[in-house]
């Protein structure tokens, strides 16, 4: 296992126990988070990251993403995940993972279904 899909495999598990400290501790402190296809900006760093997911995901008693399929191409991790939200909602997501030279995620790009 390469130290890029080593950091985004402890992301998720962090994310599966919603553990927020450890699940923001994966990423840079000036980590970016932009929805494909538009580039705008949605998350620019980790306290909005930390705040976004306490807020919008970690309170979710059955959240749970499980990984179908995963690439590794370098410093870069894309996966694809079937998101259980509240045990009723259900979504597919796709993440690209970059990796900077310190191990930490330094920017990711999800990808909207439409």
């Amino acid at each position: 296992m390469t130290a890029a899909e080593r950091i985004v495999q402890a992301q998720l598990d962090a994310y599966n126990a919603r553990d927020l400290d450890a699940f923001a501790a994966c990423y840079a402190e000036d980590v970016k988070v932009y929805r494909l296809p538009s580039m705008a900006l949605s998350l620019d760093g980790r306290a909005a990251l930390a705040d976004h997911y306490a807020s919008k995901r970690f309170h979710l008693p059955k959240l749970h993403a499980a990984l179908l399929h995963r690439i590794v191409h370098g410093s870069r991790v894309i996966d694809h995940e079937d998101v259980t939200l509240d045990g009723e909602k259900r979504l597919r997501a796709v993440a690209i993972y970059d990796v900077n030279a310190d191990g930490l995620i330094a920017a990711v790009w999800f990808v909207d279904a439409e």
